[in-house]
């Protein structure tokens, strides 16, 4: 799956997902789904946090946060 965003791209598989950023393209994220969190509460952030990795990014709107907790079957913390 793949999530278009203001920043660039979210490529999400069922094991890892990759941000890569348009302004940035040498720059690319990656984690672990396990190692990531979701949280709304009006901020559409995903988080991760794992022992290899330690970032976030602010999506546009609920509903890209919303396809990406469906596609990765992760709950959004609210």
């Amino acid at each position: 799956m793949i999530i278009e965003f203001s920043q660039g791209k979210i490529i999400a598989t069922v094991h890892e997902v990759v941000v890569r950023f348009s302004a940035l393209p040498a720059v690319n994220l990656s984690a672990h789904t396990d190692a990531l969190t979701l949280m709304a509460r009006g901020a559409n952030v995903v988080i991760a946090n794992g022992a290899e990795c330690k970032w976030s990014i602010k999506l546009d709107d609920e509903a890209q946060l919303l396809a990406l907790a469906d596609h990765l079957g992760i709950a959004i913390t609210k």
